[in-house]
């Protein structure tokens, strides 16, 4: 399936929230990311494009911000 969402930065496609994997755009992956207390990679990622984890909760992305990880 085609990528509706171009600005997607997320390079999981085997996620099923990702949205080459249904027509929701975002919606799936911020909805699931919003369950579990976690911020949706493409926002981490625009931080520091080279981050993988090895968490995507609030106080991981703090760090990335702060330049810790």
């Amino acid at each position: 399936m085609e990528n509706k969402v171009p600005f997607c930065t997320c390079t999981d496609t085997a996620c099923p929230n990702h949205p080459t994997n249904h027509q929701d755009g975002c919606t799936r992956c911020i909805e699931k990311n919003l369950a579990n207390g976690e911020i949706p990679s493409c926002f981490f990622k625009l931080v520091n494009p080279s981050y993988h984890g090895p968490g995507y909760y609030y106080k991981d992305f703090a760090e990335v911000v702060k330049g810790e990880k």
